[in-house]
């Protein structure tokens, strides 16, 4: 919201700037111009210049007083006042003088057409600034009513929203503003999606916010920008814990494990879901980054447990293929491509993904996923993105960040 004040103040310096410029016998003769008439008397136009003077040199003790002594006796010297008044409430960061400077001025005739739309735009933002919502709100759909209605003005009624804690109106109109930019073939800026992922979060929307944050995402990939979309989502969203697993493995595959916490959690989750093996080597990763000690307590005991496990794990693979195979349906070929994908042997975990496929009985959304996932991480990235795009209900959101991924890996290998 920067930045408004200048432009309406950039405008009272500019009708200031055209009063002085006037000559004495214009003045007199009233002549028809294309903005307001200039109409002002010797006397004003010296006093007015001599608060302009002070206003320029932010001296806002002298130009108070010269313009409170300012006198006008016509509708353009009221319009200059106005004008004026408004220049020395933004110097002295005065919302409230502000506003009424600019209802001072919309009373005159000498307000020019074009300035008005814009206006009554930067009224609506000075009366949010003060808390009357209502004129707020009154401002802005005048101002649509002259042809005002930007992007700023869009997002202005959703703070609006917010403030009168109505979160899922203030997500319409952000949305609005990103559809309009998208539309426009122009990238939306981050600072925009920022907001907009804030606001989705307000409003309890989680299907918005993974969108959001891949969009994002597909615009700013570094590592940290990885990190905060990836736990944010985990921390805002009631995801399944298989869901929460593969958003783990691609904040690590993005090499953006940046805390113990994400360590642990990571461990931790993947031993409740049965990966003993893949939580040993979470760990072991974490001690080697330096986020982890062989003293931290919890991940300590955490690495007694599944070391013994670990091993009867990888030991248990072989009977478990010879099963999957004569099974009637897919589903323990699901179960020894997770335990494949979980020891990071992908290209055994996609030929397993691919039986279970073709044996039936299997929650296909989620096996495409992984299945996208396993190619991904195989090196397969055009079959990968095929897979992904199969997946299907709840694994919509972790197949969207995972094609991102591969998206961003298909460019840096091309």
């Amino acid at each position: 919201m920067r930045g408004f004040h200048t432009l309406a103040g950039g405008m009272t310096l500019a009708l200031t700037a055209m009063a002085l410029a006037a000559t004495p016998a214009l003045a007199k003769k009233k002549p028809v111009v294309a903005g307001p008439q200039i109409a002002m008397s010797d006397g004003f136009r010296a006093s007015v210049q001599a608060a302009e003077t002070a206003l320029t040199a932010r001296d806002a003790t002298t130009a108070g007083a010269r313009i409170a002594a300012l006198s006008p006796t016509n509708d353009f010297e009221t319009y200059v006042t106005a004008g004026m008044r408004f220049q020395l409430a933004e110097l002295r960061h005065d919302a409230q003088a502000q506003r009424i400077a600019l209802t001072d001025l919309f009373k005159t005739t000498s307000l020019p057409a074009n300035d008005a739309p814009r206006l009554r735009y930067v009224a609506g933002y000075l009366s949010y600034v003060v808390g009357n919502y209502d004129d707020a709100t009154a401002q802005l759909d005048y101002a649509k009513t002259l042809g005002y209605d930007g992007m700023d003005a869009l997002f202005l009624r959703a703070d609006i929203a917010l403030r009168r804690n109505k979160p899922r109106d203030a997500q319409v109109y952000v949305q609005e503003a990103l559809a309009r930019q998208r539309a426009s073939g122009k990238p939306i800026p981050l600072a925009w999606s920022d907001r907009a992922i804030t606001m989705a979060y307000k409003a309890g929307d989680w299907v918005e916010v993974g969108q959001l944050y891949r969009e994002r995402l597909a615009q700013a990939g570094a590592r940290e920008e990885w990190r905060s979309a990836l736990t944010n989502f985990l921390t805002a969203a009631s995801v399944d814990p298989q869901l929460q697993l593969d958003l783990y493995r691609l904040q690590a595959a993005n090499g953006a494990m940046a805390s113990e916490r994400d360590y642990q959690a990571y461990a931790q989750l993947a031993d409740k879901s049965g990966y003993a093996a893949e939580a040993k080597s979470i760990i072991e990763a974490g001690r080697k980054a330096g986020k982890l000690t062989a003293t931290q307590a919890v991940t300590s005991q955490l690495l007694k447990t599944v070391t013994p496990k670990a091993t009867k794990e990888i030991a248990a693979l072989p009977a478990q293929v010879k099963k999957a195979a004569t099974a009637a349906n897919g589903k323990a070929a699901m179960d020894v491509a997770d335990a494949y994908f979980s020891l990071g042997q992908f290209p055994q975990a996609a030929e397993q993904y691919r039986l279970a496929l073709t044996k039936g009985g299997v929650d296909a959304g989620r096996v495409n996923a992984r299945l996208g996932i396993a190619l991904a991480r195989s090196g397969d990235l055009p079959g990968a993105q095929a897979a992904l795009a199969q997946a299907s209900g709840n694994w919509l959101p972790v197949a969207g960040f995972w094609s991102v991924w591969v998206q961003q890996q298909s460019q840096k290998t091309a």
